[in-house]
């Protein structure tokens, strides 16, 4: 049999089939995972500059949905970052690590986080600041 690594990178790939779903969702102020155009396009070779990266947005989907969009870009993408504001920050940690961890026999890293604080305009027309943070994945 193969060992327990592969099984696991196996069960998570045919949970990405059977989990992704492109439908918009109106009642999430916070964007949702962004796919480039390239994609789309079969005949459109991959372009590998290590300055190019595309962000996914960390929303109220299942996590697994940005695991799949995330793994989806580093496909074709040198560089995948992972953004999230506020209460979502926990889920974009867990994202990064289901790809890092679950999938280490195809070598994709954390190569960088970033944490920042964005001012933004509350319903109540007050400006408050929000953690984000960013982290990178890349593939070795």
């Amino acid at each position: 049999m193969s060992d327990p690594k592969s099984k696991d990178a196996e069960d998570i790939l045919s949970e990405f089939e059977t989990h992704v779903s492109p439908e918009p969702q109106l009642s999430s102020p916070e964007p949702e995972p962004q796919l480039s155009s390239s994609e789309s396009d079969p005949s459109a070779k991959p372009y590998h500059d290590p300055e190019e990266r595309d962000v996914i947005f960390v929303g109220t989907k299942p996590i697994m949905t940005y695991v799949s969009a995330t793994l989806t870009q580093l496909s074709t993408r040198h560089t995948v970052t992972i953004k999230a504001r506020g209460k979502r920050i926990t889920q974009a940690v867990d994202v990064s690590q289901m790809i890092v961890k679950r999938m280490n026999t195809v070598g994709y890293v954390v190569s960088d986080v970033r944490i920042l604080s964005d001012s933004l305009t509350s319903q109540d027309g007050k400006t408050r600041n929000v953690s984000t943070i960013e982290i990178d994945i890349t593939k070795n």
